[in-house]
């Protein structure tokens, strides 16, 4: 499918179409014809459907905010299963604004111009098109390996991927079902781990709001974080190393935030097994893993 357009346009190849169950149909019509094209008339989910094909996407032009949000999965809302599927490939002739690849779990993103930041969960790798820059989705790599290489400082190293680059990146590793690691050796972006099932993410610096959102197993470690972190968290673990900036473990349903200062939660001491986790994930001794709190929502 090709398209060419005159402006730039939000959400394009977004399989949410802006979170469609929020606004139903008031911020974006998945039927509606996208804005500026020349000479073809493609609906928002036009471009959607030929990815879920497994073909490309090719557009000439600069791209809007959020291009390629949750590519490649099947969106229990719109009647699928909530997992990854197969997914073409987006190529665009032109700039691509924030938020590229956000939650993406599959496909690939060529893009010939620049890219603003934050981006989403993808990682840049060996292009195999001459003036491309081309992305892969982490989620995607670390559950189905790699053929290309990622480019550096970034590297893979057996099943753990290391963040090198200084970019700020939302949704790192959303909906990983892997027992892989994100090591991010800097900052992150919003919602870290959002929906991660296995897996474990270690942000050496401050991640954003909502990290460990809707967090469904595995291990989120960051030492300073936004608002809302562990909100809606329904298993697996949420370590905090430093500050929060307020409501920790909001709408929290399961799993466990340990973390120094308060929660929205109440909260419990940490125990040895508790303890001896801390120590191994942050290298700190049995004293200061003691003055960690434990909140459960239990």
């Amino acid at each position: 499918m090709h398209l060419e357009l005159s402006n730039p346009v939000d959400c394009l190849c977004d399989f949410t179409y802006d979170f469609y169950w929020q606004h139903e149909g008031k911020r974006l019509d998945p039927k509606g014809v996208i804005p500026g094209q020349e000479d073809t008339s493609y609906t928002y989910e036009d471009l959607v459907n030929c990815l879920k094909n497994g073909e490309d996407v090719h557009i000439k032009g600069n791209a809007g905010k959020r291009l390629g949000s949750s590519l490649g999965v099947d969106l229990k809302f719109f009647g699928g299963n909530g997992a990854a599927m197969n997914a073409g490939s987006i190529i665009i002739d032109g700039d691509v604004d924030t938020r590229m690849g956000i939650s993406m779990v599959s496909g690939a993103i060529y893009v010939s111009g620049n890219i603003k930041q934050p981006m989403g969960n993808v990682v840049e790798v060996e292009s195999d098109r001459k003036g491309y820059r081309k992305f892969r989705s982490i989620t995607g790599i670390l559950q189905n390996g790699l053929v290309e290489k990622v480019i550096q400082p970034n590297f893979l190293d057996g099943d753990s991927l290391y963040l090198k680059d200084g970019i700020i990146r939302d949704t790192i590793a959303a909906r990983l079902d892997s027992r892989a690691k994100v090591i991010v050796e800097g900052d992150a972006g919003m919602s870290t781990g959002i929906l991660m099932k296995q897996g474990l993410i270690h942000v050496e610096g401050r991640a954003g709001q909502n990290t460990g959102v809707l967090l469904s197993g595995g291990t989120v470690v960051a030492k300073n974080t936004d608002e809302f972190a562990g909100t809606g968290m329904r298993s697996g673990i949420l370590i905090i190393s430093g500050k929060s900036k307020g409501y920790v473990g909001a709408g929290m349903k399961g799993g466990t935030i340990l973390y120094k200062g308060d929660a929205m939660a109440q909260p419990a001491p940490v125990d040895g097994n508790d303890i001896k986790m801390l120590v191994r994930m942050l290298g700190i001794n049995r004293v200061e893993g003691m003055m960690f709190k434990k909140y459960t929502n239990l």
